[in-house]
């Protein structure tokens, strides 16, 4: 399979075009598959509401807040998290994340009263913290900058799949299992989606390596071109000026406007991700298994747009106006679906717009910090903008169930998103052009023959 198209190497870069597909090849299936459990780990419990609720008693607010809690745990521990995957190899790191979320997510299963959940939720969070940023740092130890924001998006296909794959899934559970064993359904669906995190965790201690110098699957010519490249890039880098040490990240105001404009598109993803199933059954949907496939509709829109936005973007060299467009799409998206809430087809294809614009302007904008920061201000950096963010995996979800207590309506939730993104897209907008070398460590290796200047990717 092609994963990186010809055309984004030079006539005379075959050889580069073929090693950089076999390790798209290698790493990209077996990492989406593991975010895709990750990703449906996190948002199943949008599922389990539907029976959940009445089972333990949790009203609209306590979930909210139980859903969201999940990203405090997952914050405070995410930055320190990154600096140990830097210091004791990708493998080992990646593989306890995996292992103890999953017996974790399994665990969910026991949970009887709304402190049960919260708790359960908040020790998930702490257990999984670090998996998603990690992944971006070690991907940018095998890819060069400017094929970034193609693997960025192919990756973020997990939270797309993991809504086209587990809403009906999850359906299927919940309405399948329910009273087996004398279980609830949602009991059976956490068990079930569970474990296969902590398999999965075993089998990347085995499977991957901390880089392409330690790849064996690679032979002498290939790592030399891979490591040779990134150790270029990284000099490149350095000798611009970008930071290397923790506290070049802090200071640095990009990552701070990049961590803003995070925040908003990622609490879109995930409002939406924890409240599709309750939105499309306010929209008329009882039935489980319906409401599952119906929900599967804007994330497979969402997985076309990331692909097609990504790649316009790597070809073009330039991320900021593809991110900030892609966040007003979505909040336009939002404001459709909740003035026209009376209308199933027009609401839901709101929805889909929503979630396209919030995905391909996060596989975008996640090809950025890799650009200006490098060593460990890489590692601290992107686990800022992945902590920042993931607050907004907090706050959208609790103002949503907050929102929908009060007034009996989800729409007032959606208008808020809607306002949070279009911050987002402004800010993307605002941030300082990088040094007058910006661009040679990002696109330095552009295909010679590309027609054009190359935008600068901020």
């Amino acid at each position: 399979m092609i994963y990186l198209p010809r055309s984004n190497f030079a006539a005379n870069q075959e050889p580069q075009w073929r090693v950089y597909n076999r390790i798209a090849a290698r790493l990209l299936p077996f990492l989406l598959v593991l975010y895709v459990i990750s990703f449906l780990d996190r948002v199943n419990v949008g599922f389990a509401k539907l029976q959940m609720s009445v089972d333990i008693g949790l009203s609209d607010a306590a979930f909210g807040f139980g859903a969201g809690v999940f990203f405090l745990g997952y914050c405070v521990c995410e930055i320190p998290s990154n600096l140990a995957l830097q210091r004791f190899g990708a493998k080992i790191w990646i593989a306890r994340i995996m292992i103890v979320w999953g017996l974790i997510s399994a665990g969910m299963m026991f949970v009887t009263t709304e402190t049960q959940f919260y708790v359960m939720r908040f020790l998930l969070g702490v257990a999984e913290a670090g998996f998603y940023p990690g992944i971006i740092l070690y991907l940018t130890y095998w890819f060069p900058a400017r094929l970034r924001s193609q693997i960025c998006a192919i990756f973020f296909l997990g939270i797309a799949f993991s809504g086209v794959i587990g809403g009906p899934l999850s359906g299927w559970i919940m309405h399948t299992f329910s009273g087996v064993q004398g279980l609830h359904g949602w009991q059976w669906m956490f068990l079930i989606e569970g474990l296969p995190a902590t398999i999965g965790g075993i089998v990347a201690f085995f499977y991957l390596d901390d880089g392409p110098a330690k790849a064996k699957w690679l032979n002498d010519d290939e790592r030399r071109l891979v490591v040779d490249a990134l150790v270029a890039e990284d000099l490149q880098k350095k000798a611009a000026g970008y930071g290397h040490r923790f506290l070049d990240a802090i200071k640095d105001v990009n990552v701070w406007l990049l961590a803003i404009t995070n925040f908003s598109l990622l609490g879109g993803t995930y409002g939406l991700s924890f409240w599709m199933p309750q939105i499309v059954k306010d929209l008329g949907v009882n039935n489980l298994l319906i409401n599952g496939l119906l929900t599967a509709i804007p994330f497979t829109a969402g997985s076309i747009a990331m692909i097609v936005v990504g790649k316009h973007s790597d070809r073009h060299a330039e991320r900021k106006w593809h991110t900030a467009i892609c966040a007003f799409v979505g909040a336009a998206g939002l404001v459709l679906s909740g003035m026209f809430g009376h209308n199933p087809y027009i609401s839901l294809f709101g929805l889909s717009v929503a979630v396209s614009g919030a995905l391909a302007g996060l596989a975008v904008m996640w090809a950025l910090p890799a650009t200006i920061l490098t060593g460990a201000a890489a590692a601290a950096g992107i686990a800022l903008m992945a902590t920042i963010g993931n607050l907004g995996g907090y706050t959208m979800p609790f103002i949503l169930g907050w929102v929908k207590q009060l007034t009996r309506q989800v729409e007032f939730g959606l208008y808020a998103m809607a306002a949070m993104m279009v911050i987002g897209g402004l800010v993307m907008l605002i941030i300082p052009k990088l040094r007058q070398n910006a661009g040679s460590a990002a696109t330095s290796a552009e295909p010679a023959e590309q027609p054009g200047p190359v935008a600068s990717t901020l």
